[in-house]
């Protein structure tokens, strides 16, 4: 049934890695910003000790970067539990929509408990939420706003700095494990959490919570959310090149599974909702159907149709879906952390 369901879609046959993250930067997220020329971070001074009853501290952090011939700062919170007996902890670098900690889409307690270390980056302490490139790390890389046709989006610069998070994660390495590595966020930055992973291979895991249309969801013959939409009402997160496939998916030299399968040989986890229609579930598992070919173990499920409350996590692609609306809940973070546990 699944094969039959996918042959429908028609979508373009998996390519090299190299190949797939080239056309997606090219035609959807545009170009990553270059790397740093140097890295630092500042831990400022009013560290929170005993935090979470105790059990953890936590720093902000100050990351600080010259890139593009300017310099461009952004803060960080790490949240790194304080038991150095139970040996290097694996650990979720966070994109979250707010500064928060805890968060209603982060609750750090239950993570720390569960035996993980969190970093947390808001995303429009990199750049606005907006059409403004002048603003944040879009105004260094492109001064007066003005970007080519394949200049980074927003997903790509939210990107971009959560791998100088990760850069920091690895000054910690004697508390850090950072072969369990796990980049995470929801909705838009459910997309930037799989754009992060695809693109830089330190990360171990991904994991994209409702992140639909662009995101985890192949385009060709979804429901909801479509390219003409998004583009429509969130064209600043694209490249200029990805307009042009606006109710034009079938002319795409790529579909959304591209995305999951850059992730290969690495392990990627999606979840969905049952009422998130706008993202369309079933087009998100299908995507993680389509990319299995690419993981040395394609995702594990039934071949039948996906129902509430399934989840199929022994595979190196995995997918879930737990009832109620687009949100990030804490079934969706035990569910994921029952994922990376699977694979240790």
């Amino acid at each position: 049934m699944l094969n039959e369901l996918l042959a429908s879609r028609n979508l373009p046959p998996l390519k090299s890695r190299g190949e797939m993250l080239e056309i997606l930067q090219r035609e959807v997220y545009g170009f990553l910003p270059p790397k740093p020329d140097s890295v630092s971070f500042d831990v400022e001074k009013d560290t929170i000790r005993r935090f979470c009853a105790g059990k953890a501290d936590c720093d902000r952090v100050t990351v600080k970067c010259s890139v593009a011939g300017g310099e461009f700062s952004f803060p960080i919170l790490a949240t790194i539990p304080n038991d150095r007996t139970k040996g290097k902890y694996p650990f979720f670098i966070h994109i979250n929509f707010r500064p928060d900690n805890p968060d209603r889409y982060m609750p750090t307690e239950e993570i720390i408990d569960n035996g993980f270390a969190l970093i947390s980056l808001c995303y429009t302490d990199i750049t606005s939420d907006d059409g403004d490139f002048t603003d944040g790390l879009a105004g260094v890389l492109f001064p007066g706003g003005k970007r080519p046709a394949d200049g980074a989006g927003k997903i790509a610069m939210w990107a971009w700095a959560a791998m100088r998070a990760l850069d920091y994660a690895e000054t910690l390495g004697d508390i850090l494990d950072l072969d369990r590595a796990c980049v995470c966020g929801h909705s838009r930055l459910g997309k930037t959490a799989l754009f992060t992973a695809a693109a830089d291979q330190r990360f171990a895991f991904a994991y994209s919570n409702g992140s639909g249309c662009s995101g985890a969801a192949i385009q060709r013959g979804k429901s909801g959310e479509t390219v003409a939409d998004i583009v429509e009402h969130f064209p600043f997160w694209f490249c200029e090149n990805y307009y042009k496939y606006a109710g034009n998916e079938d002319e795409m030299p790529f579909d959304q599974h591209y995305l999951p399968a850059c992730i290969a040989p690495r392990r990627v986890f999606v979840g969905s909702a049952s009422e998130d229609a706008w993202a369309d579930p079933l087009s998100e598992f299908l995507s993680c159907v389509a990319a299995s070919p690419a993981f040395e173990k394609g995702i594990v499920c039934p071949d039948r149709l996906p129902e509430t409350d399934d989840k199929f996590p022994e595979g190196d692609i995995g997918w879930h879906i737990r009832p109620g609306m687009h949100y990030f809940s804490r079934l969706d973070w035990q569910r994921l952390i029952e994922f990376i546990n699977l694979h240790k």
